[in-house]
């Protein structure tokens, strides 16, 4: 798949990174310590109530969306917006506290709501979307605790695969430990994972402010079907709502519905 077009001039986007690195472990920690607090809005439940479901999509692959560690209510509604009138669905927001546990254990939470959300669409097969921690959050989930049985595709957003820097200048809670380059939980990702069906999708972009250096954005793994699509020229933050990603990932969804829909194809056939 090939990369796609920059929205802005990449020498305006790499005068700025320098001052939005330093910034944004800073600004990562205030957001975090405020939605400790209750200062930036609800953190959604795991157990969700299918409120924010849209009621067109009836018979679908359910699709769960995971936010990441300090974006809140920012990303993950438009970006459902951005994906919705497809068939596919019911589409589900989960959450995590900002600064809750670490990685392995929000992922086993995430596996209890893969189930729940399989169950109630007659045994159907879940798709994960995750922006940044999010993203990691799905693979771990279903490269170490066996989620691809349930989960056919997983897309991810500005996410650290192989860690970032940014997490370097960030305080030492142990989620972000967890994201400096070389972790214990990084090392576990490294390990093999020979016979895991899921298909992964990771979008990555050169700009991003946050996974740094860039590469870390792309799942690099012997063992996993991944394709890594570079997206030029766009930031953590604007990455998952850049409509050139919106219509890719709005492709992948459509894909996998018709595969899904279509007589004598299993869920998990996800055309290439």
């Amino acid at each position: 798949m090939p990369g796609l077009p920059p929205v802005r001039g990449a020498g305006v986007e790499a005068s700025r990174a320098a001052v939005r690195l330093v910034r944004f472990p800073l600004d990562l920690a205030a957001e975090g310590v405020g939605q400790l607090a209750g200062r930036f809005g609800r953190v959604r439940s795991w157990q969700g109530t299918g409120r924010d479901e849209p009621s067109s999509a009836d018979g679908g692959i359910p699709v769960l969306l995971v936010h990441g560690l300090a974006d809140g209510e920012s990303v993950v509604p438009p970006l459902q917006r951005g994906l919705g009138g497809l068939g596919v669905g019911p589409f589900i927001s989960v959450g995590y506290p900002a600064f809750g546990p670490d990685v392995r254990a929000v992922a086993r939470v995430l596996g209890e709501q893969v189930e729940w959300a399989s169950a109630r669409s007659a045994g159907r097969t879940v798709v994960v979307i995750g922006y940044s921690l999010g993203g990691l959050i799905a693979r771990y989930y279903v490269q170490r605790l066996g989620g691809d049985a349930h989960v056919p595709l997983v897309v991810t957003l500005a996410t650290p695969h192989g860690g970032t820097a940014t997490a370097l200048l960030a305080p030492p809670h142990p989620l972000l430990r967890q994201l400096r380059p070389g972790s214990e939980l990084l090392a576990e990702l490294a390990e093999p994972a020979v016979g895991c069906s899921t298909r992964f999708v990771a979008f990555y972009s050169d700009q991003d402010e946050a996974v740094i250096p860039a590469a870390k954005g792309r799942i690099d793994h012997p063992d996993l079907k991944a394709r890594n699509v570079l997206v030029p020229g766009v930031g953590h933050l604007t990455l998952p709502l850049h409509q050139p990603v919106i219509d890719q990932v709005r492709s992948l969804l459509a894909a996998i519905q018709q595969a899904a829909s279509a007589a004598g194809l299993p869920d998990d056939d996800v055309p290439q």
